[in-house]
């Protein structure tokens, strides 16, 4: 359609009520001092409304862009919004309430300064001014990044309401009219508040406040107001003192009292305007206090007779100024039954006079004007009609075609009567059509449910919510409080809940009207934004597009439908209209019922084409009107009705293949890229765009039905149409098919634009963004989690709000056409242009997924599934991405086979969709693998994030076929397989999996993991009966690596170890093992259960021996310390840093079974040592044999000791010397050290002695010793002379019994020991007693078996140490004793001497004989 951009097309009405929490107004009370008297509410003035817009609201980089302000004035009360496209505003709703006066309807008027916005007020008694910062003037810093900012309204409070500067009393001057609503406000160049009332006289009273920059104007102070009367005939100006000024009368009648005011300002001065009951136009000079120029009115109205006779009602004024144009004046004149246009422009001549430029006159037919607004090209005109509905229309006042004037599509209030069809639960229907999104408005549901529960005490500050659990809950209790009886039949039961929510849903209906009701148009010429203004809300009209423009259009409007802007083929205009009309006549024969059958085929994913041969059915059964009959006879004026169908098509297809850029552009300064983006960013904003784009898919959806129900008539209809050969084939083939998807996307965009978005809990978000980040997906803008707004979002307006928008204003702007700077913002332009973008971001059959993508990143999960489920039948574009979302919302709501199922569906369009390209893409951009197995890589990882192993495993498994000879990957899918397989215990599957692993160095890993985790469970017998295949060597390792590394008595890997070569029948590694196990327990583990756990590792070691054939009953010694080849160990260092070199090789040492059962002894031995003495457990473990010797002795375990020395072949002394100790310890010893000694004599065998009375320790220890030296007799008699040597060391006197029997072994060595010690006495008596014995007396007691005789053997005597002993005596010759002692000896060797010479000779004399 060539034309089409230059089309002058209808409007259509968005409405700008969110659906949050009603707007909070802060209220403010203004007392005005001198109304205290006037009864409040004696004058009552209708509703009103207005607004205003910033002067640099349209330019692109300005603070106050897309800013405005509007307010309604309702009674006493002045209700003030502040609104922002782009920002969302604080505080920007105020409520004045001005007390004992009413508001002039139209009485507020809003200016700028540089500084300030000034409002000025006019109510019935007073005049006001308020004095507000500029936007501009709010924020330091022009570049604002925040995406909320406060209000001008935020610091009101602060307003002093009585100011007298700012404040005064309307003089009661005679001539001023009581009920006038005619008002007019400017102000002055000097800053001069100035307000403009009619007089009754027909000319004009003009008060003044003074500039609002100087403070405490003394006239003011005083109490004096300035008042100036403007007259037609002469200008007459008093100053008025006090509150009672005098009268000015003139010679007018009172029908030139001005109906409508309106001020044109000048560089200093301001042109008054007013149209007046006379029906002329008056223009007044408020400098030169004089009237300018009269004008007849009635000069331009054709039948004016009537008029003339009669005071005009209900005439309008307003200007427009152009700076290229000048001033234009457009004046309404109402009449009964019909109203006029006239625009004007004002020519001005020399000497200052001024005259009239007609340039239009435009009729009207509707019945009353509420408001109108004119700019320099256009009119734009609200109305209400006979019916009480609201009529909106513009017409460009110069270029139109027979004063046609363009629709505006009034948003129509919801249906009366909701059609319930048996299956449906009622309350589900009411429910469902109150708070679809567009409906109904938040205000009106509030006060439906206030009036609904009177006298009932509610809260209606509630959120969309709440209200709907709200309105829920009253309903339901008024339904219970009026059930009289126990039992219902369940279609009584139906009834009566149909009858009470009919009954709120009309108490809506009234409210949703009442609310709806029109006040004022709001035009910003800047910008062309046309607001309309209502009691309830604000709503933005917004132009159709073509196709939305022709099937809305009224039939009139449509017959004098300029065909170029259709098409430049003129044949082919005529053929889009001709079926523009089919449709309409289809659309307006399908019933409600009907509808609904097209829709709930769409949503049941059935066939739409199937619907619409239904549809058509019925239309042909029902049609009593002849309608068909209709269709087809327009159908017969459509020359080619398939191009003029395909033409309609391609205007409604939004496919495309362009791609909108990621962001905005980097070469942007970065104060523009901050400004453009937040073009549109505010709530408000985005409702109506998204508002916009429910509105086209609606339109389109009923196009796209009524099309596809011509299409199926054509197809019956067949050649009686001039379709041409084989067109109908086409038509069929092509058409129907290129239909019924468009139908279908329009339904789902329309679905989207009412489905509201859920809010999501903090730690779903934190999870999702977790899980974003494993698929390394947090960066891309539409994934990130985002906070909602304050009220409820659809899924659209999300998408728009976090996504899309700044998409689509970085489109814009990426190649402006001209600088940025220049650029203006006009708003048909460009939300044409965003709706227009959104649609295409929106449209299922573009490749982008932008709006997917933004669901799953902000959790709104059931909403993407039923997305999807609507989506996938008929699409096929983007169908992987489709599935792998599709399985995430599985996953979110844990069903996770689905899931599975969903990612490895997706994983066929790998490589062809650029989300699941993006899925795949690696950080570093490194490819290492194919797409698809990368594709796997970032699933499984998600499911592992997720924590469903059992899917992890399912998935891999079929990646493997995947990944073919890639060993890399088969190893990296098999160590998946395996690792989750060991977490869910699967130790089998675990093992096969790891037998499986290419990689030798993984596989080497995962078996550490096995060997590990089996462990750490005790599934040992697992472990150890697993085979292995070709892994042998390595899991030995592994288990050796691991025992040498981990503390020994909370793991077993040792005895894993020993059962693993027992299992195996390697009885001499086992026995290895535990041998060595043995001995790192008694170097490491100091406990009584280490030294317990060492005997019984010895014992094994030994049962593993004896189980081998002898000759290879043997093991290699294993390494003392903790020398251990372990892998990954770091080098030893000394003290400077550098590697230590390394120890050279060790000798192997071979261990029998003899060595075996010596070290089982003195492990045994090691245990009954620290059961005896707890605190030899500390050194006791690693103790070579000798060292336990000497600590069994301190211990008193002598006979123990004993044992040990046997077995290891060592010698008895320590043993003798320790037990000699102990005697002496215990022989001067106290009762402490007797009672101890129990102890350990207890632990030793001591011989059964019968004795008479009771025998102490001490007797006890010598008897043990006694015992010893009898039983364990060596050469030398070793252990008397230790026992000896320790006892004459400490100085203890020799028992007698020890004398006796040391004397019997070894006589002269116990001389010797006296001699040693200088027991001189002891000695000479041992001597003495020796002599005596050798002689023959008592040589019993010394072992002499035959004493000196001459047929006996040979016998001598120790001379060396009897010549030592009596050297020893001789040394002191003055001790008496001595001589005495070595007397005593030498007498008896004397005797000896004699005696063995005689035996000396009787033996050679035997001998000679």
């Amino acid at each position: 359609m060539a034309a089409a951009g230059a089309l002058e097309r209808s409007f259509v009405e968005l409405s700008g009520a969110e659906r949050g929490r009603p707007r909070h107004f802060r209220e403010f009370t203004v007392c005005c001092v001198g109304t205290a008297n006037v009864v409040a509410g004696a004058v009552k003035f209708s509703e009103s409304a207005g607004g205003f817009y910033y002067v640099e609201s349209g330019k692109l980089f300005a603070v106050t862009r897309n800013r405005f302000i509007h307010w309604k004035t309702s009674g006493d009360t002045l209700e003030l919004v502040e609104e922002s496209l782009d920002i969302n505003l604080l505080n920007n709703a105020v409520c004045l309430k001005f007390q004992n006066c009413s508001v002039l309807p139209g009485g507020v008027y809003v200016s700028e300064t540089q500084n300030h916005v000034i409002i000025l007020i006019l109510t019935n008694q007073t005049v006001h001014r308020l004095l507000l910062p500029h936007p501009s003037r709010m924020y330091r810093s022009e570049l604002v990044t925040e995406s909320q900012m406060q209000s001008i309204f935020t610091d009101i409070g602060k307003v002093d309401f009585r100011d007298p500067c700012n404040y005064q009393l309307i003089p009661t001057v005679p001539g001023l009219p009581p009920n006038s609503t005619a008002s007019a406000a400017w102000l002055s160049s000097d800053g001069e508040a100035l307000f403009a009332l009619p007089s009754a006289s027909g000319g004009i009273f003009v008060l003044k406040l003074p500039p609002y920059d100087i403070p405490g104007a003394l006239a003011v102070v005083a109490g004096v107001v300035s008042v100036v009367e403007l007259k037609q005939s002469s200008v007459m100006q008093r100053l008025l003192t006090g509150w009672m000024p005098t009268a000015i009368r003139g010679d007018q009648a009172p029908s030139d009292r001005a109906l409508s005011l309106a001020v044109h300002c000048v560089e200093h001065d301001a042109f008054l305007f007013a149209l007046c009951q006379d029906h002329k136009l008056r223009m007044w000079s408020y400098k030169d206090q004089m009237c300018l120029m009269v004008a007849d009115m009635l000069e331009y109205v054709p039948v004016n007779k009537d008029l003339r006779l009669t005071a005009g009602t209900g005439h309008r004024l307003r200007l427009a100024y152009s700076p290229s144009m000048g001033l234009y004046i457009g004046i309404y004149m109402h009449a009964p039954k019909r109203g006029q246009f006239c625009i004007f422009q004002l020519v001005s001549t020399e000497n200052n006079r001024y005259s009239l430029d007609h340039i239009s006159s435009l009729f009207t037919s509707q019945e009353t004007l509420i408001d109108f607004a004119l700019t320099s090209t256009d009119i734009w005109a609200l109305w209400h009609d006979v019916e009480n509905q609201t009529i909106v229309k513009y017409i460009n006042f110069e270029h139109n075609i027979a004063g046609q004037w363009n629709p505006v599509f009034i948003q129509p209030l919801p249906e009366e009567e909701l059609i319930i069809r048996d299956d449906q639960d009622p309350r589900e229907v009411y429910l469902r059509s109150l708070f679809t999104p567009g409906r109904f408005i938040n205000a009106a549901l509030c006060k439906a449910l206030q009036i609904f529960c009177r006298g009932t005490e509610r809260n209606l500050d509630l959120s969309w919510t709440e209200l709907k659990k709200e309105v829920t809950l009253a309903v339901e209790s008024e339904l219970q409080g009026s059930v009289t009886e126990y039992e219902f039949s369940q279609e009584a039961f139906r009834n009566l809940q149909q009858e009470f929510w009919c009954k709120f849903y009309a108490c809506c209906l009234q409210y949703q009207e009442a609310l709806s009701h029109p006040l004022a148009l709001h035009l910003n010429p800047h910008t062309n934004m046309v607001c309309l203004l209502k009691k309830g809300y604000l709503s933005f009209l917004v132009p159709s597009s073509l196709v939305d423009h022709l099937y809305l259009l009224p039939d009139e409007n449509l017959l004098t439908e300029d065909e170029t802007t259709i098409s430049d083929d003129v044949d082919v205009a005529r053929d889009v209209i001709c079926l523009i009309k089919c449709l309409r006549l289809i659309g307006e024969s399908v019933t409600m019922d009907m509808s609904v059958m097209m829709e709930m085929s769409c949503y049941n994913l059935q066939s739409p084409e199937k619907a619409a041969e239904q549809i058509l059915e019925d239309l042909i059964t029902i049609d009593v009107e002849n309608v068909m009959e209709d269709i087809c006879s327009k159908l017969q004026e459509i020359r080619n009705p398939i191009h003029a169908i395909g033409l309609l098509i391609r205007e409604m297809d939004y496919e495309t293949e362009v791609e909108m850029e990621k962001g905005f552009n980097p070469a942007q300064p970065l104060n523009v890229r901050v400004n453009l983006s937040q073009l549109y960013g505010s709530n408000t904003a985005g409702h109506i765009v998204c508002r916009g784009v429910c509105k086209i898919a609606s339109t389109r959806f009923l196009i796209c039905r009524d099309l596809l129900i011509l299409q199926q008539l054509l197809m019956r209809l067949g050649d009686a149409v001039i379709l041409g050969a084989g067109q109908l084939f086409q038509a069929q083939q092509d058409l129907l098919h290129r239909t019924a998807p468009l139908l279908l996307s329009y339904y789902l965009i329309k679905w989207g634009s009412q489905c509201l978005a859920t809010d999501v809990p903090v730690d779903t978000l934190e999870s999702n963004l977790q899980h974003l980040s494993v698929l390394e997906l947090t960066d891309s803008g539409p994934l990130m989690a985002n906070k909602f707004a304050s009220s409820p979002q659809t899924i659209v307006e999300l998408f728009f709000q976090e996504v899309a928008r700044k998409h689509i204003i970085s489109h814009l702007f990426s190649q402006p056409k001209a600088p940025l700077s220049q650029t203006g913002l006009n708003w048909p332009e460009m939300i044409t242009a965003v709706t227009n973008y959104l649609l295409q971001l929106l449209w299922p059959a573009n490749t982008g997924c932008l709006f997917l993508e933004c669901l799953m990143g902000s959790c709104q999960y059931t909403q993407l599934q039923d997305y999807i489920q609507l989506l996938h039948p008929w699409c096929q574009v983007n169908v992987g991405s489709c599935r792998f979302m599709l399985g995430r919302c599985y996953l979110v709501t844990g069903e996770g086979q689905k899931a599975l199922e969903c990612f490895c569906q997706a994983a066929s369009e790998v490589g062809k969709e650029e989300f699941l390209d993006r899925l795949i893409r690696s950080e570093d951009g490194e490819i290492v693998s194919t797409p698809r197995l990368q594709y796997y890589d970032k699933v499984l990882r998600l499911l592992d994030v997720v924590g469903l192993p059992e899917l992890v495993i399912q998935l891999a498994t079929s990646a493997i076929t995947e990944a073919g000879d890639d060993w890399k990957s088969q190893a990296t899918l098999r160590t998946c397989i395996f690792k989750h397989h060991l977490d869910l215990g699967h130790n089998s599957q675990a093992y096969e999996a790891l037998t499986q692993i290419p990689d030798s160095s993984r596989q080497l890993d995962c078996l550490r993991q096995l060997v590990v985790v089996l462990c750490e469970r005790s599934q040992l017998q697992d472990l150890v009966e697993f085979p292995y295949v070709n892994l042998h060597n390595e899991v030995v390792g592994i288990i050796e690596s691991r025992a040498r590394a981990v503390d020994l008595m909370t793991h077993n890997y040792y005895e894993l170890l020993y059962a693993f070569h027992i299992y195996r029948h390697n009885y001499r590694k086992a026995g290895t093992v535990m041998f060595e196990y043995g001995m790192r327990l008694g170097r490491e583990v100091r406990t009584l259960r280490g030294l317990e756990k060492q005997g019984n590792c010895y014992l094994a070691a030994i049962n593993c021996l004896r189980l081998i054939r002898p000759e290879y009953a043997w093991i290699v010694q294993p390494a003392s310390g903790a020398v251990y080849d372990r892998p990954g160990t770091s080098p030893k260092r000394n003290h400077d840093g550098e590697s230590t070199a390394a120890p050279a090789s060790r000798q192997i040492e071979i261990l029998e079974l003899e060595d075996l059962e010596k070290e089982c002894s003195l492990a045994r031995i090691r245990l009954t040592l620290a059961q005896h003495d707890p605190s030899a457990i500390a050194v006791a473990g690693s103790s070579s044999a000798e060292e336990m010797v000497t600590l069994l002795v301190q211990a008193g375990l002598f006979d123990t000791a004993i044992s040990l020395c046997q077995t290891f072949k060592l010698p008895l002394t320590p043993v003798f010397e320790g037990l000699a100790f102990k005697c002496i310890k215990l022989q001067f010893g106290g009762e402490a050290a007797q009672a101890e000694a129990w102890a350990w004599l207890a632990a030793n065998q001591l011989s059964s002695v019968i004795t008479t009375k009771e025998s102490s320790a001490t007797d006890e220890a010598w008897r043990l010793l006694s015992t010893y030296l009898e039983r364990y007799k060596v050469q030398n008699n070793l252990y008397h002379h230790c026992v000896i040597n320790k006892l004459l060391s400490h100085g203890v006197p020799l028992p007698n019994w020890l004398i006796n029997s040391y004397k019997k072994v070894d006589a002269a060595e116990l001389l010797r020991l006296y001699l040693n010690y200088d027991l001189l006495e002891e000695a000479v008596d041992l001597v003495a007693e020796y002599v005596d014995a050798v002689l023959g007396k008592g040589h019993q007691y010394f072992g002499i078996e035959f004493p000196l005789s001459a047929t006996a053997p040979m016998v001598w005597l120790p001379y060396s140490s009897i010549d030592q002993l009596l050297q020893a005596l001789g040394e002191n010759s003055a001790n008496n004793h001595n001589i005495a002692l070595s007397q005593k000896i030498l007498d008896k060797l004397e005797d000896y001497q004699q005696k063995v010479d005689k035996a000396t000779r009787d033996l050679l004399y035997r001998r000679n004989l």
